[in-house]
């Protein structure tokens, strides 16, 4: 039978044990190695996920498409005759092959920006693609539950896809001149081979809101692209050159903007005056004589505002006007 040990026998092992541990701590501080691995932190290198953007670049290129979510969203709301807001998520890099896993039920448009050399994708979800389209076509902006496109519908993203891509040229005028360009449509992430599988990618999540409705959106650019122009990416050369802007270059930007808006215009032939009672008895066949002469000019009205006066006239059988004088606010 073993013999049990008594308290005395259970403190003398316990402070056998403390005394044991402190000497190896001892032996370990004395030694320069320990003490060098002590005092080294170090954090494990991913080679699947290599870093390409330092972290200057990355809050450089998050100042960049922060402006190209608020210029796209002003031309697709000029575009569309409706509030568009564009915000960023998140920007990050990461390998191609996981940014396409990570997307479903979207439609591709891939852009070149020429003189850099390489494509792009800028990617939309179905539901808020379609929502655009339906606005676009004169709807209220109902989203609609399919994953195809027609020959009709085809065209028309690539032309909403070119607004956007404006913004994306107003945004890195700061760094360089670009001339993005559309170049092709996909609906299957499969058929998207912008990079390499394994090439490191910077991706730009960003969330819309059309009215009601809310979609992801996304813009992929691969690292090799954006290499030559990495020297550029500083948040102070960024700052400092927006900030040399000509005013010319921003009137010219906001002017191309505003061509595209449209405005109501319509024509008063005449006026008159009448009273309630006159009002109540008119009916059908009633012939009312207007304030404006025979020969007299009618108003034209841009916007609700007195613009130009002109002579009412007929064209290929529909009515139109002649103008004659333009009309000077003071």
């Amino acid at each position: 039978m073993s013999e049990i040990l008594s308290q005395a026998d259970i403190e003398a092992l316990l402070a056998q044990l403390s005394t044991s541990e402190s000497s190896d701590s001892d032996e370990a501080s004395d030694d320069p190695l320990a003490q060098l691995r002590k005092r080294t932190s170090y954090e494990p290198y991913d080679f699947r996920r290599p870093d390409k953007f330092s972290r200057e670049h990355l809050r450089t290129l998050q100042m960049v498409h922060e402006t190209f979510a608020r210029l796209a969203g002003t031309n697709l709301s000029a575009y569309l005759r409706s509030p568009i807001q564009l915000e960023v998520v998140e920007l990050m890099q990461t390998p191609f092959e996981e940014y396409l896993r990570s997307l479903n039920q979207s439609a591709f448009v891939t852009f070149t920006m020429p003189p850099l050399a390489g494509q792009c994708v800028f990617e939309m979800e179905f539901s808020l693609l379609f929502t655009l389209v339906d606005r676009l076509l004169g709807g209220p902006g109902k989203a609609m539950h399919r994953t195809t496109l027609t020959d009709v519908e085809r065209p028309l993203v690539i032309g909403l896809a070119e607004r956007i891509l404006i913004a994306l040229r107003g945004a890195w005028e700061g760094i360089m001149t670009l001339e993005p360009m559309a170049e092709g449509l996909e609906t299957s992430p499969q058929f998207v081979q912008i990079a390499p599988p394994g090439d490191v990618v910077l991706t730009i999540l960003m969330e819309a809101r059309v009215g009601e409705q809310c979609g992801a959106c996304s813009v992929c650019i691969p690292h090799m692209v954006i290499k030559p122009v990495t020297a550029k990416l500083s948040s102070q050369k960024w700052n400092a050159t927006s900030g040399r802007r000509s005013s010319a270059q921003t009137r010219a930007a906001l002017t191309a903007q505003l061509n595209e808006v449209k405005t109501r215009c319509s024509v008063t032939l005449g006026q008159c005056k009448l009273k309630v009672s006159e009002v109540l008895n008119l009916s059908p066949g009633d012939v009312l004589a207007l304030q404006t002469p025979v020969n007299g000019l009618a108003d034209m009205y841009v916007a609700g505002r007195l613009k130009f006066r002109g002579r009412p006239a007929t064209r290929n059988k529909k009515l139109a006007i002649s103008l004659i004088e333009a009309i000077d606010e003071e």
